[in-house]
């Protein structure tokens, strides 16, 4: 299948799809200046290597945090970390997603997505290779703050794309690299330990990840040599800035960033803490880092459908319920049998995670425009990130303080009620585009 593409010569048609799964159709005065800046990809190669490109980077979108997680116990023990030192690291991936992640609207607008995005990947790639060439905890947690800086942009700029290059396919293109993002997860955590028993050191089982990232980065470069040529033949008038919208300004941004900022609240403790809670409960490393594994493994066909279902459905009130519940069981049941029934939370924890494949279709659903998804992306990850930072860190200083996993669980109980109630509010299908 050749996927569609967006076009800059002409007055551009954007067909979005809405909550009802039902297309309608809005026509904007002229071109996008970020799909200007692009180009548009000839349907026979460009459109499918900005696909490939894509799910390249969506692999590696979370490969460098869960294979931390999945490591966490060695690289405390192998730099003297504390553990709230160690709550901190697993906290920053959330502060450099929040902090970076807010500054790529203004990156779009000056750069073309892709050559941003190889600078992004360059970054990821550098920083996971000196982040374990050092024994200084200091560099560790700066040189990781670089890596997690090119993820951090690359975050915001997925659902951009899909919007610009393939506004006909939102559902199955977000789907496709939600599917690739749950596939790296699990593959890191699941061979980070195995590789680091196996050369005999944490730092293999970390920096084995470089590899794939500056893989990541071919397919950006010649699209990013094409936008540039393309900016230097365009005219003024086709790459004027467009009128800024202002996700902050409204109740559905607001929903959309605290939805967000609560799913992955829980989803950064799952990945950074998980791993440590089965080791507690009388797990091998090598079990508890599979168990970990198996979350973003069942996760992986929840990520494939969950944009078309979400698409399909006329409110997501049913869906956003569906979820907490699942999460709900999950919290209860490693509280009170972690060991026993350990592969039936790890199933419902995978349930309950699919929170985050449909808050990422739902930033495409509630814009129009590739403007506004980008904007709105933008701001739910960045202000979400922001609430997400309390997740790991608050977890492991609960952990250290009570010694034990049922004060963690119950923050974690508490923040799905928060999700539950933003959840409610972005089940009515609107733009955020319409609000002021």
């Amino acid at each position: 299948m050749t996927p569609p593409t967006a076009s800059t010569e002409a007055p551009m048609r954007d067909r979005t799809p809405t909550a009802e799964g039902t297309p309608t159709t809005d026509v904007t005065p002229g071109p996008s200046p970020a799909a200007t800046r692009v180009g548009a990809p000839s349907p026979a190669t460009g459109g499918a290597l900005v696909l490939v490109g894509m799910l390249l980077v969506a692999l590696n979108l979370r490969a460098a945090v869960t294979s931390l997680g999945a490591l966490l116990d060695e690289v405390r023990g192998g730099l003297g970390l504390s553990g709230t030192m160690a709550g901190f690291v697993t906290t920053l991936p959330t502060i450099a997603f929040a902090g970076l992640g807010a500054l790529t609207p203004w990156l779009v607008r000056r750069y073309a997505p892709a050559r941003v995005l190889v600078v992004a990947m360059v970054a990821l790639t550098v920083g996971q290779v000196l982040r374990v060439a050092t024994d200084s905890a200091a560099v560790f947690v700066l040189t990781s703050a670089l890596a997690l800086a090119g993820i951090a942009v690359a975050n915001i700029l997925l659902p951009m794309l899909v919007k610009q290059h393939f506004p006909h396919r939102t559902g199955l293109v977000t789907g496709a690299y939600t599917m690739a993002l749950t596939i790296g997860t699990t593959v890191a955590a699941a061979s980070a330990v195995p590789v680091a028993h196996a050369v005999g050191s944490w730092r293999a089982g970390l920096g084995v990840w470089a590899g794939l990232a500056a893989v990541a980065v071919l397919p950006w470069v010649p699209l990013a040599l094409r936008a540039r040529a393309t900016r230097q033949r365009a005219t003024p008038a086709a790459v004027a800035t467009p009128t800024r919208v202002r996700p902050e300004r409204t109740r559905l941004g607001w929903a959309m960033a605290v939805y967000f900022g609560a799913q992955s609240l829980s989803g950064y403790a799952i990945m950074g803490w998980l791993a440590q809670l089965f080791r507690d409960s009388g797990y091998a490393p090598e079990a508890a880092g599979l168990l970990l594994a198996g979350v973003t493994a069942l996760g992986v066909p929840v990520a494939l459908g969950m944009p078309t279902l979400a698409g399909r459905l006329r409110t997501l009130r049913p869906l956003v319920l569906a979820l907490t519940a699942f999460s709900t069981a999950a919290y209860l049941g490693l509280a009170l049998a972690p060991r026993g029934l350990a592969p039936l939370w790890v199933l419902l924890l995978a349930l309950g995670q699919g929170a985050f494949p449909m808050i990422l279709t739902t930033i495409g659903l509630r814009a129009r425009t590739a403007e506004g998804t980008v904007a709105l992306s933008a701001f739910a990850q960045s202000t979400g990130y922001v609430i997400a930072a309390l997740g790991p860190l608050l977890v492991g200083i609960l952990y250290e303080a009570t010694g034990g996993w049922t004060a963690p669980l119950g923050f974690l109980l508490v923040a799905l009620v928060v999700q539950t109630g933003a959840g409610m509010v972005i089940a009515r299908p609107r733009y955020i585009e319409d609000e002021r």
